[in-house]
This record gives C-alpha cells, sequence and structure tokens, in this order.
C-alpha cells in the first residue's frame, strides 16, 4: 500500500467532504471486513477490522457474544417463538434476509457464528461474562477476489454518503434558531431553494415576507426554523417571517444585547409592514431604546434595511401593565388605561389621536395587542363621555319600561 498516497487522499476526502479522518478510517475498515466476509468467512458472521493508517497493517476479529446454558432457547421455545414472529411479522419479512433473533433479547437462539458457550469462550479470555462480546482474532488476508473488492466498494461509497448526510445534519442542527447565510439558486411552486454550502435550505411560501422579490445569486440572511432528517438528507426550513429572525437580527447589530444590558421582552411581527419590540434594561443606567436604535439609528436602520423597508416601533417594557400598554401605543398618546376584567383593558386617547392610536387597518393597536398580551379597546374621552351617557339612558329606558310592567300587573284582576 502506497501510504502517502493512501493518507493524502484521506485527506482530501475530509476536507471536500468536510468529514473527520477518524470516520472516513472507520468507513474503510467497514469496507475491508465486508470484503474478508464475502472471500473468506461465512453467512452469519461478525467481522471487524482495525486499520493502522500508519503501517497500512490491517488484523481482523470475528465477533461473538458469550451466552450460558440460561440464555438458550431451547428447540420447542424457539418454534413457539419463530411461529408468533412469523405471525405478526409485515408483509414481505423474510427470515433468511431479516433473520428472526434479536441478541438484546431475554434469550437467543444459539447459532455457531455468532455466539459461544461461555465455557468455550473462557479458554479465549478468562475474564470474559456472560452477554459481553468476545473478539477473536483472525488469520489476516492480502488477496481478494473481484466480487470482494466491488463489495468494498459499495460500502465505502454508502457509508461515506451517510457519514457526510449524518455530518450536514449534525452541523445544522445545531444551528437551529440561529441565522444564516444563503444564496438564491432557483424558486419552484413559490417556494425558493438556497445554497447553504454545503446543502441546500428551502424557504417556503408562508416564511416569506410579503412582497419580497426573489432572483438567482442573491444573498439573503435566513432564520433556520427547523432542521429534518429526510429520505434525500437533512431538509433545512428556512424564514424570513419568522419574529425570531427579528429579534436574532438585533443581536448581531446590537452588542449590548450578546452582553446581556439589555433583553428583548415581546415581539409582535406582521412581516414586510411592521412590527412592534418591547425591550427592557437588565443594567441600571441603561438606555435600551437608545441602544436598540443606535446613534443616528444607524441600528435600527440596518434592520430595517435587511428587511425591505419593515418599520419597527421599538417601545420600553415595564412590569405596570398600564405602562406597558401605553408604551406598546406607541405613537400615539396615551391619557389613560383602565384594566377591566377577563384581560381587558379600555385605553383613552385624545380624540385627535385616534386614528393613529388604532392604526390603518387596525394594525397599530392589533399589534399592541399581540405584544402585550391584553385586549385593548381604544376611545376617546368624549367617547367614553358618550358610551357612559347611553347606559345611563339605558338604564333609565329599562326601569320606566319595569316600571310600567308593574302597574299594569297591580290594575289587572
Amino acid at each position: 500500500m502506497d501510504l502517502k498516497a493512501f493518507t493524502s487522499t484521506i485527506a482530501q476526502i475530509a476536507e471536500e467532504k468536510g468529514i473527520e479522518k477518524q470516520k472516513i478510517i472507520n468507513v474503510i475498515e467497514q469496507a475491508i471486513a465486508a470484503a474478508y466476509k464475502k472471500d473468506y468467512g461465512k453467512r452469519g458472521q461478525i467481522i471487524k477490522a482495525k486499520l493502522n493508517p500508519k503501517t497500512g497493517e490491517v488484523k481482523f476479529w470475528q465477533v461473538k457474544l458469550v451466552v450460558d446454558e440460561d440464555d438458550i432457547y431451547s428447540e420447542e421455545e424457539w418454534e413457539e417463538t419463530k411461529n408468533k414472529k412469523k405471525e405478526f411479522a409485515p408483509e414481505g419479512y423474510s427470515e433468511d434476509k431479516e433473520g428472526l433473533q434479536d441478541d438484546a433479547e431475554e434469550k437467543v437462539h444459539f447459532n455457531l457464528e455468532k455466539h459461544i458457550m461461555i465455557k468455550d469462550a473462557k479458554k479465549i479470555n478468562p475474564k470474559v461474562k456472560a452477554r459481553e462480546d468476545l473478539e477473536i482474532i483472525l488469520e489476516t488476508r492480502q488477496e481478494y477476489g473481484r466480487i470482494a473488492a466491488q463489495t468494498a466498494k459499495q460500502v465505502i461509497l454508502q457509508r461515506l454518503k451517510e457519514v457526510e448526510r449524518e455530518t450536514v445534519l449534525n452541523e445544522y442542527k445545531d444551528k437551529e434558531g440561529e441565522i444564516i447565510s444563503g444564496i438564491v439558486q432557483r424558486i419552484e411552486d413559490g417556494k425558493v431553494f438556497f445554497d447553504l454550502g454545503k446543502i441546500l435550505g428551502v424557504l417556503p411560501r408562508e416564511e416569506q415576507i410579503p412582497g419580497e422579490f426573489y432572483k438567482s445569486g442573491q444573498r439573503f440572511r435566513l432564520y433556520v426554523m427547523k432542521v429534518e432528517d429526510a429520505p434525500r438528507g437533512a431538509l433545512i426550513i428556512l424564514s424570513r417571517s419568522y419574529p425570531k429572525f427579528l429579534s436574532k437580527l438585533f443581536e448581531l447589530e446590537v452588542p449590548e444585547i450578546q452582553s446581556e444590558d439589555i433583553s428583548i421582552k415581546s415581539i409582535a411581527r406582521e412581516a414586510g409592514s411592521r412590527s412592534k419590540v418591547a425591550v427592557d434594561a437588565e443594567t441600571d443606567g441603561m438606555d435600551p431604546i437608545g441602544a436598540m436604535v443606535g446613534q443616528k439609528g444607524t441600528r435600527v436602520m440596518a434592520v430595517i434595511n435587511e428587511l425591505g423597508g419593515e418599520k419597527i416601533d421599538i417601545i420600553e417594557y415595564s412590569e405596570n401593565s398600564e405602562k406597558y400598554i401605553a408604551n406598546a401605543l406607541s405613537p400615539a398618546k396615551v391619557i389613560e388605561v383602565k384594566i377591566m376584567p377577563k384581560n381587558k383593558a379600555r385605553v383613552l386617547v385624545p380624540e385627535e389621536q385616534i386614528s393613529l392610536a388604532i392604526g390603518k387597518e387596525g394594525q397599530n393597536v392589533r399589534l399592541a395587542a399581540q405584544l402585550t398580551g391584553w385586549k385593548i379597546d381604544v376611545r376617546s374621552p368624549e367617547g367614553e363621555k358618550g358610551q357612559e351617557e347611553e347606559k345611563e339612558k339605558e338604564k333609565k329606558t329599562e326601569k320606566v319600561e319595569e316600571e310600567k310592567e308593574e302597574k299594569q300587573e297591580t290594575k289587572s284582576p
């Protein structure tokens, strides 16, 4: 074996695929073991190989499970168990192909190629115990036939794909809930596919910012919502409309969030249109709104530009519900907040501020309600007074009607 070329190839594969060198060596060992079993082993055997990349030497072992008499099915027990398993087995199940035996079960059906009695095992390793694996050294072989070589090649290709898939899945699984950068590769049926480097990610229609335009070659920041293990590999679900995407963008722009001097308490967002962000100071003397906005608005503008001009209201969080609700209705000025039963709040604003407090198509009050968790009813003092007068009139009318009914009941014989 040309060790220099061999180690160079391993290093190259590791770099191209992003796989650890040891994992590649493990794959090669599995392939060599498969080739050994093909030419020199028997059906049912478990063969392991150990490759020394420095010397090129390969050692082989056969692995057997150590059992005693109590671990083995009798022939009657085995027939009964086998029949039960066949009865409940899925359609197309084959004993020859699948096997009916699980060594993790309480008992096993003894197979000379897979099991060894403890009395025989102790002759090889006196310290071995029942239910442990015993490794039996096999003769090293150097020559392999064409079929065995083909088997080894298939094992390497298949296992490398599996290891690469597993590596990518784990890598992106760690990025769930984080922001990554991607380049638009193609658009199909409203879905946008992004090149993330080692894999493609998909931005579903419902996770896109309404009105945002995507074209091939554009680079975007994306929020990793979910990473799933799909039949064709890792499936990366991306988002640009999720509220958490907004908070992560601010984390990148505002160092005080990373240092935990300020914190984002809540976000209400209608992607592509407007968002409200409630922030609070965790350190005395810190101005949370000023930190979020930045000098001359540079920080908040960087986020707005990333979101294509989406309006962002930054408001100060408060433990006091009345104050928090009043802040949430910004930029409208609030006269008074009345906390009502059933998680409702009645807010009084100047007559000229009503439309500003409610917002276009009710957006401002709707976002304020989402942000605070309160059902908000916006009114002007005049409207409040008028409604109270209406209620008084209704009460008087009801009282007059009740008095009439009482008089009629008294007159009737």
